[in-house]
């Protein structure tokens, strides 16, 4: 029987469907509280009720998936033929998703590697595909780790969000961070560092901070040969925008892809948030 490597990740990958399905991704699913309502990223909540919940500061908590949810998705990798399985998850800083993996990879009926990306959404997601293009070339479980270790390592993530607030009640960020946003109502930008999320830099208003952000992926990506992803959250018009001037002035882009992020990401965000993956092939 030929070997098979399994790629799994998490729902906060964002990956598009046909993508999944393209490199036979499995994508494990966290979930949003909503009030007393628990609701999986994907299937059970839309990111415009989340949008909505946010807006009217309704209770909002995530929540990530425990062991036993990992350890069936685990078994049935390996009853559909999987010799072993690579586990890509988002940052353990920002998570506790991975841990729940290496409980559950303990009891799997086959060998697991779970990797801690220190990504979050498309970043996530462009390690993930990596991976899953190592496995269907015939690497090894050992391969489809290096490649997505090496892309976590070429990829950047930064985001521009409207407030602070909704990052600091989730506790992804402390209250120091909080106030570099706060002093005379300026906009911030933030950057995945160390998969953790930390101040990048203070602009004034919103359409110079987008201005900026567009400047920062532009620069970040140079003339290589890169895919960008542009992430939202109730914000597609500022979204398609900014793909599209991206679009035009990078000579080195390969694919884009324009999505808007899920509940989970979207909670601890708020709506507004808009952000750009920059990921070198």
């Amino acid at each position: 029987m030929s070997r098979h490597v399994a790629i799994i990740t998490d729902s906060t990958a964002y990956l598009p469907p046909r993508t999944m399905e393209r490199h036979g991704i499995t994508a494990v699913p966290l979930t949003v509280v909503l009030g007393d309502r628990a609701l999986e990223e994907g299937t059970e909540i839309s990111t415009r009720s989340l949008a909505q919940a946010l807006q009217k500061r309704r209770p909002v908590t995530t929540s990530r998936p425990g062991p036993e949810v990992f350890a069936e998705t685990y078994r049935k990798a390996a009853a559909s033929g999987a010799t072993g399985i690579v586990s890509l998850h988002l940052s353990a800083e920002l998570s506790g998703t991975y841990d729940a993996a290496v409980v559950a990879a303990r009891q799997a009926p086959v060998p697991v590697r779970v990797v801690d990306t220190g990504m979050i959404a498309m970043a996530l997601g462009f390690c993930a595909v990596a991976a899953a293009e190592a496995a269907q070339s015939g690497g090894t479980v050992d391969d489809a780790v290096t490649a997505a270790e090496k892309r976590a390592a070429d990829t950047s993530a930064y985001f521009y969000v409207d407030t602070l607030d909704y990052l600091r009640r989730g506790g992804r960020i402390g209250a120091a961070q909080a106030l570099f946003g706060s002093a005379l109502a300026v906009k911030p930008l933030l950057r995945l560092d160390g998969g953790r999320i930390e101040p990048l830099e203070k602009v004034r208003t919103a359409s110079r901070a987008i201005a900026r952000l567009e400047e920062i992926a532009a620069e970040r990506a140079g003339t290589a040969e890169v895919d960008i992803a542009v992430h939202h959250l109730a914000a597609p018009d500022r979204a398609t925008a900014l793909a599209d001037r991206l679009r035009t002035r990078l000579p080195g882009l390969a694919d884009l892809h324009v999505s808007e992020v899920g509940a989970v990401i979207g909670a601890h965000t708020g709506p507004g948030l808009l952000g750009v993956v920059v990921s070198s092939r």
